[in-house]
């Protein structure tokens, strides 16, 4: 019998990770198929696949959106999509692995099948895969140090110096300080491999020197993996001194070529970049910031968890190190509308859902107080033409809401139990509505283009 592998991943290592490897174990269950789905969440590695297993397999499935070890797989069939296809279309990708021909063991392989593989991947994917490698890594450091210095402010605002308060304050702003150079070391790993990792710390670092934030440090991660690529592929020393290029020429190389051009190349456009978005964010009318929020509400619900709604959550995180609030606001109210929306529609008009619909809005509403969006992804996964809709115009006015009210969190998750920590929202009261309101609008367009459905 054909025995299959998998590995699923996700940026943030909470929900979609989880959901795919459920999806891929249901599907081949279906099919009696023997599978071992490998999961890199946000808990580590789990279910880890051994050699032994990797060489017995007929095929590999990846499904994920950030960096899984791949070469690992070197000569055996390996079907790659991002994670949102082993939620969706499981049932196919157990398919496409079957009818892969049969290969030989990865110890006997060479690397030809893993390079193939990466040549399917737009180069577009690549780009995003490597971005979130390095966002993923960058998560819990702000996640941490966005809730500790919201729970420095039970102490006050401004915490007297020596106090727990500011201790906690000091902690928090420690680990959002490692935000930008984690970010761009590992998206350099990302593209580079290890060799990847000094010159994208130290660009991140420099990034932050000079004024440039998250924008610097994505440039600079980007620029030291392609760096370091070139570095490995021009580079020609002879036999005897081949073992000087890791330890030494290419460390020394790259470290040089990405300081000195984020310095004296890189640094005061990205600063003047930074400083004007900065300043346009901070000035902007209420028209504007009305359109900011509902442009970052929608990109929340379009792809719940994939890549827009990364982008939108990466972007308004970023700004946290700015102390601009506001756009981390809109998209947890947008993040928290869908499902909570979802979970609503079930409870408003009960014969438009069956029995286990019902059921899963439950779960959707823990899932959405709780800011994962993805609790709305098997609604909008069996009707994306219907449901997808509905949820973007119900996110779209929870973020537009929360900016025209000049909302701002200080914490770039946590969901509604941000609310329980006095000062870590501005005009909290204000927040609820515009949350209430986008799911509101979700529950009511969610039943309005919804068909009816026996109840069960």
């Amino acid at each position: 019998m054909k025995k299959l592998l998998a590995v699923t991943a996700c940026p943030t290592g909470i929900a979609h990770t989880y959901m795919a490897a459920e999806s891929l174990q249901k599907a081949a269950e279906e099919r009696n198929v023997p599978i071992k789905v490998e999961t890199r969440g946000a808990m580590g590695v789990e279910n880890e696949l051994s050699p032994e297993e990797i060489a017995e397999a007929h095929a590999i499935i990846v499904a994920a959106d950030t960096d899984v070890l791949e070469e690992r797989f070197a000569g055996k069939p390996v079907i790659k999509v991002p994670v949102a296809h082993g939620i969706k279309r499981p049932g196919e990708l157990i398919e496409q692995a079957l009818a892969k021909q049969a290969s030989a063991p990865a110890a006997q392989g060479a690397p030809a099948a893993a390079k193939s593989a990466e040549k399917e991947t737009s180069s577009a994917g690549m780009i995003y895969k490597h971005l979130m490698n390095g966002v993923s890594n960058m998560l819990p450091l702000v996640v941490a140090g966005g809730l500790i210095i919201a729970l420095s402010f039970i102490f006050g605002l401004k915490p007297a110096e020596g106090t727990l308060g500011y201790q906690l304050l000091m902690l928090g702003k420690a680990s959002m300080g490692l935000m930008v150079p984690i970010l761009a070391g590992f998206i350099s790993f990302s593209i580079a491999g290890k060799l990847g990792l000094a010159p994208g710390l130290v660009g991140g670092v420099l990034s932050t020197q000079v004024g440039g934030g998250f924008l610097g440090g994505i440039i600079a991660g980007f620029l030291a993996g392609y760096v370091v690529k070139a570095l490995i592929k021009y580079i020609k020393l002879p036999k005897v001194m081949e073992g000087l290029k890791p330890v030494l020429i290419i460390p020394l190389a790259s470290v040089l070529v990405v300081g000195l051009l984020m310095i004296y190349v890189i640094g005061d456009p990205l600063k003047w970049l930074m400083d004007g978005l900065t300043s346009w964010l901070t000035t902007m009318g209420s028209a504007n910031a009305i359109i900011l929020g509902a442009i970052l509400g929608a990109m929340m619900a379009i792809d719940m968890g994939g890549p827009f709604n990364k982008t939108a959550y990466t972007f308004a995180t970023g700004l946290l190190a700015s102390s601009l609030f506001g756009p981390m606001a809109a998209v947890m109210a947008a993040g928290m509308t869908p499902p909570l929306g979802i979970w609503l529609a079930t409870m408003l008009s009960s014969k438009k859902f069956n029995k286990e619909e019902r059921e899963a809005g439950k779960v959707a509403a823990v899932l959405g107080l709780s800011f994962i969006t993805e609790g709305a992804i098997p609604f909008g996964a069996a009707d994306p033409l219907r449901m997808i809709p509905a949820f973007m115009i119900g996110s779209g006015v929870a973020g537009a809401l929360s900016m025209a009210f000049g909302v701002g969190l200080h914490a770039p998750h946590g969901g509604i139990f941000v609310l329980a920590i006095p000062n870590a929202i501005d005009n909290i009261l204000w927040y609820v509505v515009a949350i209430a309101a986008g799911t509101i609008v979700t529950a009511l367009l969610v039943n309005l283009f919804k068909r009816n459905k026996i109840a069960a």
